[in-house]
């Protein structure tokens, strides 16, 4: 699963790749963490278990803080959005390469309204336009891949092939699945034979693929600086009010150890006496923001794209179902993250592919319950899973 955060020139989406991922160096060592200069991890959070059983957990794969576990996600900040990037424009081939990996995506908008599509600066601007154009270039570039060479394509499905099954191959580089595809073929109802199809039906598809398995949160950034009807127009689309310098500061103070604060909270201690009057000052500014708003949005905007988006849910493997430890007597170790309806099996595979390969049976940890490998997992599950040798 990975998280495509996306921008034009001076939307902030640096800042807000930075502020979303500048904790990760105390998370562990992962095997996304050092793929590319252009990927990080960021987390969400989930209440841990721990706290529910009176347990001190010994988190391997995340983080436990409080009762709250922070789960790791991995994050590519997707380059090159310029007008015309699905052919090729700019960065564009980098841009669509990034984009083929992500499951979900956050748009980084100016909210301001201080910049133009290419970053330049202007007045004026409607940050809405920005929301479109990404659309639009998502939307092209799918339409694009459909109708490639369609009248040859079309008598494949004239003579018997399935549509589903052959848009679906077609797709698979994107990461669309068949269900995606009949989703999608539902939803547009489209009326003219395949055969008869043009780029107007492609792009009607590409639509509801894109809003379906490339769903996309917006981020108004720099609420700072943003008017009240430019933030309030972003809002009825469902934009989260951010500032990602914002964010960014409170880590960096965080690591100082002026301040105590943790990604996402609504507020933050001053835990240093050595704060310059600027220093304070800033922080004043920052903490209002929080009062008006809960959050600088920036977690919110990754949590809304995994959680919500995806719509995945936290489960906690362990081998000791009595102590929920595992071999290692580490006391609720990984959290893993698991579509919604996912099976006892799944998180069997999702663990090691020969766990999933032997599955005997498992065990839901609370209940002392043995399930099956169809039974369908809970947010917030403890499970063993019993498997042959």
């Amino acid at each position: 699963m990975k998280v495509g955060l996306v921008g034009k020139p001076n939307a902030g989406k640096s800042t807000f790749f930075t502020a979303a991922t500048s904790a990760n160096a105390q998370i562990g060592d992962y095997p996304f963490t050092t793929i590319d200069k252009n990927v990080g991890v960021a987390h969400v959070r989930k209440p841990c278990p721990s706290k529910e059983l009176g347990l001190e957990p010994n988190p391997n794969n995340s983080l436990s803080i409080n009762g709250i576990r922070y789960i790791p996600v991995e994050v590519i900040d997707v380059a090159g959005l310029v007008p015309g990037a699905h052919k090729g424009k700019g960065m564009g081939n980098k841009f669509l390469d990034d984009l083929r990996q992500a499951d979900v995506l956050i748009q980084v908008v100016d909210s301001s309204g201080n910049t133009d599509l290419e970053g330049n600066t202007v007045e004026g601007a409607d940050p809405i336009e920005e929301v479109k154009f990404l659309k639009h270039e998502l939307c092209q570039w799918i339409g694009e891949i459909i109708m490639r060479n369609w009248s040859r394509s079309a008598r494949a499905v004239e003579s018997g092939e399935k549509v589903e099954t052959f848009l679906s191959d077609r797709l698979a580089g994107l990461k669309f699945s068949r269900e995606h595809v009949i989703a999608s073929l539902r939803k547009a109802s489209i009326s003219n034979p395949v055969i008869k199809w043009g780029s107007e039906e492609g792009l009607i598809l590409a639509e509801f693929l894109q809003e379906i398995a490339k769903p996309i949160i917006i981020a108004a950034n720099k609420a700072d600086i943003s008017s009240k009807e430019n933030l309030n127009n972003l809002s009825k689309i469902g934009g989260i009010i951010t500032v990602a310098d914002y964010e960014l500061a409170l880590k960096k103070a965080s690591e100082a150890n002026l301040i105590v604060y943790n990604s996402g909270d609504s507020d933050f201690e001053i835990s240093s006496g050595k704060l310059t009057e600027g220093q304070k000052l800033a922080l004043q500014k920052i903490k209002d923001f929080l009062n008006e708003n809960g959050s600088t949005g920036v977690q919110e905007c990754v949590e809304k794209a995994v959680l919500e988006k995806l719509d995945l849910i936290a489960v906690y493997p362990v081998e000791d179902e009595t102590h929920f430890t595992d071999g290692q007597g580490r006391v609720l170790p990984d959290a893993y993250l698991l579509p919604r309806e996912s099976t006892a099996h799944d998180l069997a595979y999702k663990v090691h592919s020969d766990i999933g390969d032997s599955f005997i049976r498992a065990i839901d940890c609370r209940s002392k319950r043995i399930i099956g490998k169809d039974y369908e997992l809970q947010d917030g599950d403890i499970i063993k899973i019993v498997a042959g040798s």
